[in-house]
């Protein structure tokens, strides 16, 4: 029987793969996002959502994925319930040799590559056709003796008796599962400027065996955490270990962009350290040391710690920046005593909210994040108040018992930068919505 992984759904990205691969001119390229609850998302099941309606499901959805990092990085609990298909981007991937299109979810907090392929009599049921194995001429199972399986035990790889091939299992805690066989493939990208970008050998799972809370919509997920198994970790050095991406703001509609190689980097901006744990790679810590709210600066402390001394999360596939309950505390009472033109009403599941004549005009007071080294990074509205019912604005910041997580609300209209090699993270102010040609 294989081991059971826990693994957390962030960054959502649907790949729509495509053939003709051609190498990326100086290992760089960019694909598109596209934000789950879009009306351009497969994955959005209610397309004719109001904007405040989608803002309030994906607030649900940051609350709930809150409470399962709080569990998973606890140390009397290392699995938590979480929901298979909680992450928040999208973006447009193709398999094997010929290219077979699928449809993934892709996810900061986890780290398998793994799509559903035949046979596959125990699965969930999806729309799209189903990638087959036998068809692809560069499709090679992992055998058990290799080091690769060896190497990916904690990734849920194990092997039985009377087959050589690696078999993996992951279980999420909602129920959701997959196992199958490990193996290689061909992976191809799409990129913004139209070239194809091969991935040849990339490790992944092909799923014989699955079922829950997965997408009809989604034949599987790909990682971009941190651990040995990811997408970001498989690109290694032909990236250099840089990604980056800029994401546009909720409701403008319009695809942000991931990148990866040199063109990530990012030259401008502000700089801090990005901090791993050993006991958890999967994810990215930064260290907040305080945040301010016009003149009043809040001290940032009460929150779980990662290796390295971090102390918060950055992900990209939580709406909401999640803090411990008593800088929420102090946050709430700063922005509340500096808010004028607004009324204070309630809104379930949102914390310090006004009523206003026009969201669209309402300013709120300036919010800087000062992380460590220096980095101090200046949001505007747009990345502290999300609009919640019509106009009704709303913090976009929400309460942990330890837990911080920096949300992709507060990162929008930034370019942010992980440089893997060098450990840091850039911010840099940008128009999420201009694109990218690399």
């Amino acid at each position: 029987m294989a081991a059971t992984t826990t693994f957390t759904v962030a960054l959502l990205l649907l790949l729509l793969l495509v053939a003709a691969p051609n190498a990326a001119k100086g290992n760089s390229f960019t694909v598109e996002l596209i934000h789950r609850d879009s009306t351009r998302s497969p994955l959005s099941s209610h397309p004719d959502l109001s904007k405040p309606q989608r803002v309030r499901n994906a607030a649900a959805r940051s609350l709930d994925r809150a409470r399962s990092l709080e569990r998973r990085l606890s140390p009397m609990d290392a699995e938590a319930p979480v929901t298979a298909d909680s992450g928040a981007y999208l973006v447009h991937v193709s398999l094997g040799t010929p290219a077979f299109p699928i449809v993934a979810i892709a996810d900061t907090g986890s780290d398998v590559i793994w799509t559903q392929c035949q046979p596959c009599a125990d699965c969930y049921t999806q729309t799209a056709p189903m990638f087959d194995p036998k068809s692809s001429t560069t499709y090679r199972e992992i055998s058990c003796s290799s080091e690769t399986c060896t190497s990916l035990t904690d990734e849920g790889t194990s092997c039985s008796s009377d087959a050589d091939v690696c078999h993996y299992q992951v279980t999420y805690g909602d129920g959701s599962n997959t196992s199958g066989d490990m193996a290689t493939e061909t992976l191809t990208l799409d990129s913004t400027a139209g070239r194809k970008v091969a991935l040849p050998k990339t490790i992944f799972g092909c799923s014989h065996e699955g079922g829950g809370t997965f997408s009809p919509n989604a034949s599987g997920i790909v990682g971009l955490g941190g651990g040995a198994a990811s997408l970001v970790s498989q690109l290694g050095s032909t990236t250099g270990g840089k990604f980056s991406y800029c994401l546009a703001s909720f409701g403008d509609d319009k695809p942000s962009t991931l990148t990866f190689g040199q063109s990530a980097a990012v030259s401008g901006g502000v700089s801090t350290p990005l901090l791993t744990d050993p006991r958890n790679p999967t994810f990215y810590f930064l260290r907040l040391d305080a945040i301010s709210v016009g003149t009043k600066k809040i001290a940032f402390t009460g929150a779980s710690g990662g290796g390295g001394g971090g102390n918060i999360i950055i992900d990209s596939g939580t709406t909401l920046t999640i803090v411990p309950k008593g800088v929420l505390s102090e946050l709430a009472d700063a922005v509340s005593s500096q808010v004028s033109g607004g009324t204070p009403v309630q809104v379930q599941g949102l914390d310090t909210c006004f009523e206003v004549e026009d969201s669209g005009s309402f300013e709120a007071p300036t919010l800087t994040m000062h992380f460590d080294g220096g980095a101090d990074v200046e949001l505007k509205t747009g990345n502290t108040f999300v609009e919640a019912e019509e106009n009704v604005v709303c913090l976009a910041f929400a309460g942990s018992a330890s837990l911080a997580i920096y949300g992709n609300v507060a990162q929008q209209n930034f370019r942010v930068g992980y440089d893997l090699k060098g450990e840091t993270l850039s911010f840099e102010p940008a128009d999420c919505t201009a694109g990218s040609s690399a």
